[in-house]
């Protein structure tokens, strides 16, 4: 089988100000593997926010500092602090 990603979060209200947390789990053989994060506005091509290295990768690339991302050896949470309105998007996760 091959690798898996899956939202453990589909519709999430917050308020401007406050900070949201998104989670997906993977499943992947990989002991070396980055998790991306991605918004999604409509009718354009999503736009990248970071990515953070999971299992034995400790390296990350988040230049907005908004946004911090946890991972663990079956997840990865991206927390969106101080909302704006603009933050209403589509989000997705990925792996490498």
């Amino acid at each position: 089988a091959g690798d898996q990603i899956t939202p453990a979060n589909y519709d999430l209200i917050s308020t401007e100000g406050e900070s949201v947390t998104l989670s997906c789990t993977y499943d992947t053989s990989s002991d070396n593997i980055d998790l991306h994060w991605y918004r999604h506005y409509p009718n354009q091509a999503p736009q990248f926010i970071l990515w953070k290295g999971a299992r034995s990768d400790t390296t990350e690339y988040i230049p907005d500092k908004r946004y911090k991302s946890t991972t663990s050896k079956t997840s990865t949470k991206l927390i969106i602090q101080q909302l704006i309105l603009s933050d209403t998007a589509l989000y997705y996760c990925t792996t490498d």
